[in-house]
Order: structure tokens, then C-alpha cells, then sequence
């Protein structure tokens, strides 16, 4: 167990579907901070078997443009489910969420261990797929603690299936 738990409060709110409607191009929530540790980087590599030394080798990273070892861009990215859980309301009526995936995913700014990282999220579209679903379409954009670049910009997508 991490000594840095993540936050899993979970969502703080839950909005109707007419609610998540007007929400159409203004931010859903922003995230607890979460530390990103060596730790946690190395047990990524683990397991992920992304051992690349600029993850897990100080020593040798120190010696590369990065200056330090820095975060998997698909560590940070699997954050992002976490920083939602805790940021974005849920959907009255919905039994349940799935991970679309994304579009235009852009690593922009490396996250260095001891850095703190939250997730930012907007709601750009409500789309309806038939009666019992619809596509959401998120700006999703992960912020490095005292940066001006994030670490993440994203739209991701996410199919909601209702009762």
C-alpha cells in the first residue's frame, strides 16, 4: 500500500440528465491533488513491463534532457480515472459508465516524482446514442502542481448507459 493514498471519496455530486444537459460547455470539477511518488512509478513499471530506464533509474535519468526519472505518460493517464471518480458528478439514472477512449490525447508536460497532479474536466458534449445510452465527450486536462503546461489534454470519451 502506497504511503500517498489516492482520494476515493467519489463523486460529489449527481446531476439529472436535463442538469448534465446545461452543464454542455462548462467544467464538471476539478480533482483532489495526487502525489506521484518513484514508488508508484516503479510498481507501474512492474507492472506494465515498461521498464525504460527514464522511469526507474535516477542515476541515468539525471544524465538525460528530463534531468530526473519522469512518469509513464500511461501512468499518468490511468490517473485520470481516479481525479473523474472524485471531480465529475454522476448521472442520475445511469447504471453504469464505460471508457470510450479518447481523442486528440496529447502528453504535453512530463510528470516528475514529487510532483502533484489533478484532473480538470469539462463537459463539451451530451450526445444521445438510442434511449438507454449516450456519449459524453470530456476536456480532460491533468495540471502539474506549480506549472504553467499540464502533463495531459485530452477529450475523452464515455458511453453511459441508462435504466
Amino acid at each position: 500500500m502506497s504511503d500517498h493514498p489516492l482520494p476515493v471519496e467519489g463523486p460529489r455530486t449527481a446531476l439529472s440528465l436535463t442538469a448534465y444537459r446545461e452543464r454542455v460547455g462548462q467544467e464538471l470539477g476539478v480533482s483532489a491533488w495526487v502525489d506521484v511518488t518513484q514508488d508508484m512509478m516503479d510498481r507501474f513499471a512492474e507492472l506494465t513491463h515498461d521498464k525504460q530506464f527514464i522511469h526507474i533509474d535516477p542515476e541515468r535519468a539525471a544524465k538525460t534532457p528530463f534531468g530526473s526519472t519522469v512518469a509513464h505518460g500511461f501512468l499518468t493517464l490511468s490517473l485520470l480515472s481516479v481525479m473523474a471518480y472524485d471531480a465529475v458528478p454522476s448521472l442520475e439514472g445511469s447504471s453504469m459508465g464505460v471508457n470510450y477512449g479518447f481523442d486528440r490525447l496529447r502528453f504535453v508536460t512530463p510528470v516528475r516524482p514529487g510532483s502533484r497532479v489533478r484532473g480538470r474536466f469539462m463537459l463539451r458534449e451530451l450526445a444521445e446514442r438510442s434511449a438507454t445510452e449516450l456519449m459524453i465527450r470530456v476536456a480532460a486536462t491533468v495540471e502539474i502542481e506549480g506549472q504553467d503546461r499540464p502533463a495531459i489534454v485530452a477529450d475523452w470519451l464515455t458511453l453511459r448507459v441508462l435504466d
